[in-house]
């Protein structure tokens, strides 16, 4: 077991390495413009599949969205269209340095979060995902003492089942 976490260690310092340098720069208002618009169109797309429409309403429970949705597409062609403008006249633009390495800690966080809450959801356990959830952030963060682990696994049984069975909390 000892292997297999220090063989994980090597490969994230590794790819840490790697990606400690590389940086990506994008056009913010150009790029949240696009992304927008496209938010705005799923939005649009979407809506009639989710928003029941009844035929006796003078106004019907997608009038405000829809109204939302053209003014955000256009307001976000405004803004591409000025920046698109900038592009051509070669104006300053506003650009946002991301750097990957960041980006990615912060997504393997969000991935530990996200497969902790669909052990959670499919095996109808909020125990599991809580057990997953913990040795997933101890061993990301690099935790080498045993009896962490056995602290925080002991901690998470523990309070599920009080809440389950003393409280009878059914979650």
């Amino acid at each position: 077991m000892k292997q297999w976490v220090d063989r994980l260690y090597a490969r994230m310092d590794a790819l840490g390495e790697r990606l400690g340098e590389k940086q990506l720069r994008i056009p913010v208002d150009l790029t949240a413009g696009i992304v927008f618009f496209l938010f705005a169109v799923v939005i649009l797309l979407v809506m009639p599949n989710q928003v029941v429409v009844s035929d006796k309403d003078a106004v019907d429970g997608r009038a405000f969205p829809t109204l939302l949705m053209v003014v955000m597409m256009l307001c976000c062609a405004m803004l591409v269209g000025k920046e698109l403008y900038k592009l051509a006249t070669k104006r300053p633009m506003n650009w946002k340095v991301i750097h990957l390495q960041t980006e990615l800690k912060a997504l393997v966080i969000l991935a530990i979060l996200v497969v902790s809450y669909l052990l959670a959801r499919v095996t109808d356990l909020f125990v599991v995902g809580a057990l997953v959830c913990s040795l997933g952030f101890l061993v990301y963060f690099r935790c080498r003492k045993p009896s962490y682990y056995a602290i925080t696994l002991t901690l998470a049984v523990a309070i599920w089942t009080a809440f389950r069975f003393v409280l009878n909390v059914d979650f």
